[in-house]
């Protein structure tokens, strides 16, 4: 069982929890993350490991209340464990050698976003990190992005915090002002990634997309998480998350996450009906 040490509330839609974890702590790195079970009779999801602590034994998830899962894993508080927590999983993100790199995040995929810029002004990246929310009461980690940026812009959809517009706004006007990167690091929503996308191929600059896939057991053998990739198939589990951002089918990627969209919202009426809560 895997205990939680800490839970908060980021915004209304959002999470934070550090879960004592020492044998994943101990190796995983920016871009893995782990599958786990709320309880016994819970189905597997993945999440991103958002941080962790070696010293400590600990790992941080940050995720969005979106399912059935999801509902069920804020409905536990401090000092309550988890089922099962397997990990690290996945192809850590390969971000050694690099001089200057933009990071790109979209919605709760910041989370996702912040241990790669971490490790990379670790390293002495020269960082500028973009990050975008729909609007003010959804922004997230903002001071911990600040501490590892030697730039960041902080937009909103509707302009209720930072400057308004989308975060391909702000990438656009930092490569037309000659800002010149090895790479730019894009994770967010699906739409999002393939919109950032598409302007860096017209810029001719490196870009990795991270692709949180619908997953089962996270090593390959359910297939669930298949996409293409230059035209050749991938499995986000064993070969990503982190992929070619230019070579991504991502209209193909789109189509299958809403799949399963009608039995995952009667999932999360049930739970909430279970908790007696107010499906939103």
């Amino acid at each position: 069982m895997y205990k939680i040490l800490k839970k908060v509330n980021l915004n209304p839609t959002v999470t934070l929890m550090e879960i004592d974890a020492p044998p994943i702590a101990a190796k995983g790195e920016p871009g893995q993350f782990v599958m786990l079970r709320v309880n016994e009779n819970g189905e597997r999801i993945p999440l991103t490991i958002a941080d962790f602590d070696r010293q400590k034994g600990s790992i941080t998830i940050i995720f969005q209340i979106v399912g059935a899962t999801t509902e069920a894993l804020n409905h536990k508080q401090e000092g309550e464990s988890l089922q099962d927590l397997v990990g690290p999983l996945g192809v850590p993100s390969h971000v050694e050698g690099l001089k200057k790199v933009a990071v790109v995040g979209g919605g709760v995929g910041s989370a996702i976003a912040y241990p790669i810029a971490k490790k990379l002004h670790a390293q002495g990246t020269v960082v500028h990190s973009i990050v975008g929310f729909k609007t003010k009461d959804l922004v997230i980690l903002e001071d911990e992005f600040k501490a590892v940026s030697d730039r960041m812009v902080m937009v909103t959809d509707d302009g209720s915090y930072g400057e308004k517009g989308l975060v391909t706004d702000a990438l656009k006007e930092l490569l037309d002002a000659g800002e010149l990167y090895d790479e730019v690091i894009a994770i967010g929503p699906v739409i999002m990634m393939k919109f950032v996308s598409l302007l860096t191929k017209k810029y001719d600059i490196k870009t990795v997309v991270s692709m949180n896939s619908i997953m089962i057991d996270g090593t390959g053998m359910c297939g669930c998480c298949r996409l293409t990739v230059g035209g050749e198939t991938k499995f986000a589990c064993v070969d990503g998350p982190d992929f070619d951002g230019h070579k991504v089918d991502f209209d193909e990627a789109m189509q299958r996450g809403t799949m399963y969209r009608d039995f995952e919202q009667k999932c999360h009426e049930d739970v909430c009906n279970l908790y007696k809560m107010e499906v939103k």
